[in-house]
């Protein structure tokens, strides 16, 4: 561990970056599936209870729930009253974390952070949360998202200003530099942010959260027994530290938590463009957004698949388990028997051992393996979320096959995915975008299936039970509610800037 070092009024306790800097990499990044900006959690209690709640803890918890929304890095600060320690490091939570390191993190406010990048390297500079000193003391954020005006926001700051290469840490240093405390700053600098972005920060005394005019990243708020308040990304990230669902933070929301309880107010006007692709794959089967169960969701868009695109087979099979709820929805509307055809390796997440090309060219085995008695002359219904750039797909199909499938049918609980997202989900360029340049027809080609049907996005909307207009659905059908220059995006663009 590196030696702990003050940082005006905080303490930053870090780790060493794995390999430089660089973080380890999936089997194949050419088969990783959409990945997700982060995920974010914020915690507060009264001061007189810090000692008994272990904000640290609920912080840990709260992340570990929330794994699936970044895997890259995780953080997480606490403030006594008096100072804000941060410890960061690349990894997964529970490589991050241990007994000894949050015993150490010791306050009664906490805001956690796990990280997939969607601008700036996976570096551990970049890693949050994120610090800055202010007139007043510090302030530590975390965020969920994609800013789309990075550039026009960093040049209000001073040359040299930035430490990192995100548009987080271009964030917290302007609520840091402004007068009259996070508040106020807020109220200023949000108005003029433009993007996605789901934010939980703080201070020494009170935690904050904002969600974005649009809403397109998901923020809920919950209540801990004892006047506490939890903030997190998704309602799973309540449930695990034992905080009753109170509400949505609602787009163009800003909310202060301290010892008067919770203080809301609006930044601006709410347009609702929640993001459609949280109810396909990004949020846990166990979340709810917007009143709707994700899972009952995904179990009626299996459903709805199966009246657009029947097929004859004897059995239906998932993708473990993206595919499971809408291959179990539809299983029932078809009438055709659900069945387990492929086996998840659990414990193959990220490795920090590269794959040689010899274990590379196994590819999907590493992850999935199938079960030849049961599929073995069977035509087969195989039911997945997405198709990005057909790489498992392809992969899935000829293994079905080698391994006895007399027919392999492949169906897709999302729309085809053909334009990129600028809003907090990594996915490719149009170019690498199967569906940007194939039709249906060709891609049914490529990935060697029987047959392909897609869901439709009026049902998927349809299903979502939210209507079309408050949903953003640009990476379905290319229509974006903030408007965006593509050429001036990029992963990277901080960097190249400095």
């Amino acid at each position: 561990m590196r030696r702990s070092e003050q940082v005006n009024w905080a303490t930053t306790l870090a780790s060493v970056p794995l390999r430089d800097g660089r973080l380890s990499h999936d089997i194949d990044p050419s088969d990783r599936p959409p990945q997700d900006a982060c995920g974010v959690f914020g915690v507060w209690v009264p001061s007189d209870q810090a000692s008994r709640a272990e904000v640290s803890k609920l912080a840990y918890y709260g992340l570990y729930a929330l794994q699936h929304r970044g895997q890259e890095s995780a953080g997480i600060a606490v403030s006594d009253g008096s100072r804000i320690v941060v410890f960061k490091d690349m990894g997964l939570v529970a490589q991050v974390f241990d007994e000894s390191v949050l015993n150490t993190l010791r306050g009664h406010i906490a805001v956690g952070h796990c990280r997939y990048s969607t601008t700036g390297s996976p570096t551990w500079e970049n890693a949050q949360p994120t610090f800055r000193s202010t007139d007043g003391g510090g302030l530590a954020l975390v965020h969920n998202g994609n800013l789309i005006n990075t550039p026009e926001l960093a040049a209000r700051l001073e040359p040299g200003v930035l430490t990192a290469t995100t548009d987080t840490e271009v964030l917290t240093a302007l609520l840091a530099t402004r007068e009259g405390g996070p508040m106020a700053a807020a109220r200023e600098i949000l108005p003029a942010t433009r993007g996605a972005y789901s934010l939980v920060f703080m201070d020494e005394g009170t935690l904050y959260a904002a969600r974005d005019p649009e809403g397109i990243r998901p923020l809920v708020l919950g209540a801990l027994e004892d006047r506490g308040w939890v903030v997190a990304s998704e309602t799973a990230g309540l449930d695990i530290v034992g905080a009753r669902f109170v509400r949505e933070i609602e787009p163009g929301e800003l909310i202060a938590v301290d010892g008067d309880g919770v203080r809301s107010e609006r930044f601006a006007e709410a347009r609702p463009k929640g993001c459609l692709f949280e109810y396909v794959y990004l949020a846990r089967p166990d979340t709810t957004i917007a009143g709707r169960s994700v899972q009952a969701t995904r179990v009626e868009v299996g459903r709805r698949l199966a009246h657009e695109h029947p097929v004859e087979a004897d059995m239906v099979i998932p993708t473990p388990e993206s595919g499971t709820p809408a291959a179990i929805g539809y299983a029932e509307a078809s009438g055709i028997p659900y069945g387990q055809g492929l086996v998840k390796n659990s414990y193959v997440g990220r490795t920090f051992i590269q794959p040689s090309q010899t274990i590379r060219q196994l590819g999907i085995r590493l992850k999935l393996n199938p079960l030849r008695e049961t599929i073995e002359g069977k035509r087969l219904i195989v039911v997945d979320d997405s198709i990005v750039r057909g790489n498992t797909q392809r992969a899935i199909v000829s293994m079905l096959r080698d391994s006895g499938a007399a027919e392999v049918h492949v169906r897709i609980s999302s729309p085809p995915v053909a334009w990129p997202c600028f809003y907090g989900i990594d996915f490719a360029t149009r170019a690498e975008l199967i569906a940007g340049n194939l039709s249906v027809e060709e891609i049914r080609d490529s990935i060697g299936a029987d047959s392909l049907g897609y869901i439709s996005l009026d049902e998927l909307i349809s299903a979502s039970r939210i209507p079309k207009d408050n949903l953003c659905r640009a990476c379905f059908d290319g229509v974006y509610p903030i408007e965006v220059d593509q050429e001036a995006r990029g992963k990277h663009l901080l960097e190249v800037i400095q």
